[in-house]
Parts: structure tokens; sequence; C-alpha cells
């Protein structure tokens, strides 16, 4: 009589199946926090600013119009708290831009996306006194997007982004 193998004996197939769901399901959990734990800073780009707080609001402000692109305005997030009775010690402004064409082109196509409309640059101060510049990771945001708003804010948009953004980060 011929002795069963070790993978062909049901209850060790049993065991190795079991074993690789398993295993799959721990590694899935694995990736999954790890995607949840490093999303945040990849869909958020922070970078530091040469220049105080006011001149970066100042130059970014300029920088958005000789660039083709229309500034809606900046609001002062600590005015805007204060009148509700918030008062928050480090400055933070929020510039808001809008390039009519691109939008255009967005809307036209995928108007759910007006959510993330119009751009916003976030210029802050840490707590250790430095200035910092954030924006959206509009590159990764295309690709997660795909077709029309792929083309537009992953070529585009990034493009004039990093000629809007030059002269004003530390490298």
């Amino acid at each position: 009589m011929e002795e069963k193998t070790k993978t062909n004996n049901p209850s060790n197939r049993r065991i190795w199946l079991t074993g690789g769901l398993i295993g799959f399901a721990v590694g899935a959990i694995v990736c999954l926090v790890a995607i949840f734990a490093v999303m945040p800073s990849l869909m958020i780009v922070t970078k530091e600013s040469k220049l105080s707080l006011d001149e970066t609001v100042a130059r970014l402000e300029e920088s958005i119009v000789a660039n083709g692109w229309v500034h809606l305005g900046t609001r002062d997030m600590n005015k805007s708290l204060a009148k509700h009775g918030i008062e928050l010690k480090p400055r933070v402004r929020l510039v808001e831009l809008c390039h009519p064409e691109y939008a255009k082109s967005i809307l036209l196509t995928d108007r759910y996306i007006a959510t993330m409309m119009p751009c916003t640059f976030a210029v802050w101060e840490g707590d250790n006194g430095k200035v910092y510049l954030s924006e959206m990771n509009m590159g990764l945001m295309a690709k997660l997007f795909g077709g029309n708003i792929a083309k537009v804010m992953g070529g585009k948009v990034v493009e004039d982004e990093h000629r809007i953004l030059s002269g004003l980060l530390k490298d």
C-alpha cells in the first residue's frame, strides 16, 4: 500500500489552504493600516518657505497672477476665527486661486470635483516659528481620479504650480 504524500493528504491540504488564507488576510490588513498611516502625508504636500508669512503670501499672490491664474482672495483664518470668539496664535492664511479654462474643462466632464475647487495654498506658521506652505498633491490626486481630471490636474495644473511656487520654498 502506497503512503499518501503530504500534498495529497486532505487534512494537509486544508492546513495549507487555511494558513495561506490567514497569511493573505493578515498581509492585507497590514497593507491597509500602512496606507491609512501614510496617506495624509501623500495627499498634502508641505514645504518650508524662504520668506516670512506676510512676504510669502504677497509673493504668492503676485506669482499666481503672473502665471496666468486668477487670485480669488486670501483668507485670514485668525481673523475669521476671532469673529467667533476663538483666538489662534500661529498665523494661518488660505490663498485661493483658479484658472478659468482648467476649471471649465474639468467641470464639463466631472462636476463632482467642484468640492475641491478653488485650488488653495495654506501658508502657516509652525510652532517652531518657521513658515510653511501646504497644498494638495495634485499629481497624486490626478492619478486617483483618472480621465480628464488626470489630464488637467496632473499635467497643466502641476506644471503651473511649480512655476507659481518657484523661488518661495526652501530646497
